[in-house]
């Protein structure tokens, strides 16, 4: 039995502002989180529902073009939609790198060109979800919606994009330390004592710490920020979640509970019906014990398969009713 439905866990959290779905990939994972910002829209909150997966599929979910910009969604009032697109995001953080970089190069009285260093950089695989999290980030500071759903990466890539805060935050203070550490050095060395020049690089670490201070804040604080974990009544996405529930854990990051989606409904299993589905679902009855067993009193909604593919607003509604059924 469900000890804590979606619909307890928001009423005990009213100031919850920031949702994040995630799991393995084909669990469903935006498929929850649009019902979960129908269910905001429908009871008047401004909402954003928004992708931070690099493969969107909110505009495929929603039947309507919701890439590149948040749009209203047809037929719910107060929802935007927003397939984010990093592109813009990557081209501008390859300027700023260029800039940085070349100050650097300046400071240390270096001649190599700072493109080579900036295409070093930017070939990163991780460079596309450092793009991702500024733009998460960018939405969460601009403050202008009540709730946020974000439908993320699979589960692995999700952890990366937000354990950024506390691996940007460390980053960023040894680089001001060693930043400090040289310019001493300089100034010791220098035969003049004229005032030290402006340190743009210095200026623009102490604002980024800053920056990644804020949102450290923001994505740990139990009453606004929550993550749901989505899984299937199947062996390996339960495995997947379960690590990573431990991961999020020890990183601060406060974990709303789980969904199980695509549950077959056994009353709808007729005698007569093929073994395929009969096997089905004692197979899904087993990994159901294992999921209350492992996540006690961490099952939030238990989902059915329905009998069509979930697409629009109208089976997203339908979606939304079941995940914030009662107990």
């Amino acid at each position: 039995m469900i000890e804590k439905s979606t619909q307890q866990f928001l009423a005990e959290h009213p100031r919850l502002k920031y949702s994040f779905f995630g799991g393995k990939g084909g669990v469903g994972k935006t498929v929850l989180a649009g019902a979960m910002a129908v269910q905001s829209a429908q009871q008047g909150k401004r909402t954003l529902l928004a992708s931070t997966n690099p493969v969107h599929s909110l505009t495929s979910l929603l039947d309507q073009d919701v890439f590149g910009k948040p749009t209203p969604v047809t037929g719910v009032p107060n929802l935007m939609a927003y397939e984010i697109d990093t592109r813009d995001t990557i081209e501008r953080s390859k300027r700023e790198i260029r800039e940085k970089i070349s100050w650097f190069l300046k400071f240390a009285d270096i001649k190599t060109k700072a493109e080579e260093f900036v295409e070093s950089a930017t070939m990163n695989p991780a460079f596309e979800e450092s793009a991702m999290f500024e733009n998460m980030i960018d939405l969460m500071f601009d403050d202008e919606y009540e709730v946020y759903v974000f439908d993320t990466a699979p589960t692995a890539n999700a952890r990366r994009l937000l354990g950024m805060s506390s691996v940007y935050s460390m980053w960023v203070n040894k680089m001001v330390k060693s930043r400090e550490e040289a310019r001493s050095l300089r100034e010791l060395l220098s035969y003049s004592r004229r005032k030290e020049e402006k340190d743009p690089l210095m200026d623009y670490l102490l604002n980024l710490r800053k920056r990644m201070g804020h949102a450290k804040e923001l994505l740990t604080d139990p009453e606004l920020t929550a993550f749901f974990f989505v899984t299937l009544p199947e062996a390996l996405p339960i495995a997947v979640i379960t690590r990573f529930i431990n991961w999020f854990t020890e990183f601060g990051i406060p974990v709303g509970g789980v969904v199980v989606n695509m549950l077959i409904d056994r009353q709808s299993v007729a005698d007569d019906a093929p073994e395929f589905v009969k096997n089905r679902v004692a197979m899904q009855d087993e990994y159901m014990d294992q999921i209350w067993k492992t996540f006690d009193g961490g099952v939030r909604a238990l989902v059915p398969l329905f009998e069509t593919e979930v697409r629009g607003v109208d089976m997203l509604k339908r979606t939304a009713d079941r995940l914030f059924a009662g107990a």
